[in-house]
């Protein structure tokens, strides 16, 4: 990534650069990639990344949105997403958050419990309204990932248990204000293995066998997101390999006639074409390290701290020969630390840095702990 220097040194730091051209590339590869499948749609998942420049490309692109919460469907909608595209998922829905969902006409409600499947008909019957619903089911399907981000065990408080499946779909159709339109499922996030969309895509097959022999026919297959992004190699592997992506999902599944794919991915979307500036504040020599301390904190983001994640740095201005750093922020926590014997030109202070991929989870989970400024975020 080429990055334009002489326009950061305008910006306040920290602040997020996404790179336009990567991002339209991306969105160009998966368009390409959905061509070759009709009966496939995506919806980026927003919890990723929620700037509106950046919502506003993924909209003309012609994308869906996934939203899980009540402000993900509102900013879905301010930046121009057609409702009929959106889909609601989240194990907890607020009453105002479902009639928000009702009130636009969203595609679907992705229904966890039923408790919630009964709230989601009696809010639709006070409005007149029917509103479709996919179960997410829980498919004890593991995925080789970080254990905060795997969803699909059945120890995770996400989804509904394989065993009740048939008793939630009975219930929805007994329901006036119900419409049931097919099952849903998510088994985690930052996935590089393509086995575990096969395993998913094993216990779908057999979970819709089941259903075929009962008399329960589906229209919509959601398969949720989970591919992950290089971080170790961001300029190297900009775009993640959306074609064995799709073709995995392609030689596992057994769709049947009429029936829609849906898939919801965020991190895979806009992770790589993300990156959190900052400036060197200081160079502090320690007796055993030496320290580069920047501007820019956990409350910025927050991976490092909350999931030991690593993210490529790059002296953007350093000219000098390579040292070696622990490269921190100033919040007042140890955790509050980037990089650990991070190989670096020589650093000083007023340097700028990059700290890559962090177009996912980065800007949209930035807090302001120590009372500090949240970061902006800039596409160009």
């Amino acid at each position: 990534m080429a990055f334009p220097i002489e326009k950061f040194k305008d910006i306040e730091t920290p602040f997020y650069y996404y790179d336009k051209a990567l991002l339209c590339k991306t969105l160009d590869t998966i368009k390409a990639e959905l061509a070759q499948h009709p009966d496939y749609h995506l919806h980026y998942a927003i919890k990723a990344n929620a700037n509106i420049d950046v919502l506003r490309e993924i909209q003309k692109a012609g994308f869906g949105v996934d939203c899980v919460s009540g402000g993900e469907i509102q900013q879905a909608l301010d930046a121009g997403f057609d409702a009929g595209k959106i889909v609601y998922a989240g194990v907890g829905k607020g009453d105002w958050e479902i009639n928000l969902g009702l009130d636009a006409g969203i595609f679907c409600f992705n229904v966890e419990s039923l408790e919630e499947l009964e709230i989601i008909n009696e809010l639709a019957g006070a409005k007149k309204k029917v509103a479709k619903v996919c179960f997410r089911i829980n498919p004890n399907v593991g995925a080789h990932t970080h254990a905060n981000i795997t969803t699909g065990l059945s120890e995770n408080k996400f989804g509904i248990a394989m065993e009740d499946m048939e008793t939630a779909i009975q219930a929805a159709l007994r329901l006036d204000n119900i419409e049931f339109i097919g099952l849903h499922f998510h088994i985690g996030s930052q996935i590089l293995e393509m086995g575990d969309f096969e395993a998913l895509a094993a216990r779908i097959n057999e979970l819709q066998d089941r259903l075929e022999e009962q008399g329960v026919t589906m229209q919509v297959i959601n398969v949720g997101g989970g591919l992950g992004i290089a971080y170790d190699d961001p300029d190297g592997k900009p775009v993640p390999n959306f074609k064995a992506y799709f073709d995995t999902y392609a030689r596992n599944i057994s769709l049947r006639k009429g029936q829609q794919m849906h898939f919801e991915l965020g991190r895979a979307v806009v992770g790589q074409m993300g990156s959190l500036i900052t400036r060197v504040l200081y160079v502090k020599q320690a007796h055993v390290k030496k320290f580069v301390i920047v501007d820019a904190g956990m409350s910025d983001l927050i991976r490092p701290a909350l999931y030991d994640a690593h993210h490529e740095i790059q002296n953007l201005t350093g000219t000098g020969a390579e040292e070696t750093y622990d490269v921190v922020g100033p919040i007042c926590e140890s955790s509050d630390v980037f990089g650990k014997g991070e190989t670096l030109p020589a650093c000083r202070r007023g340097d700028i840095m990059a700290i890559r991929s962090a177009g996912a989870y980065g800007e949209i989970m930035a807090c302001r702990y120590n009372c500090r400024k949240l970061p902006k975020g800039y596409l160009f």
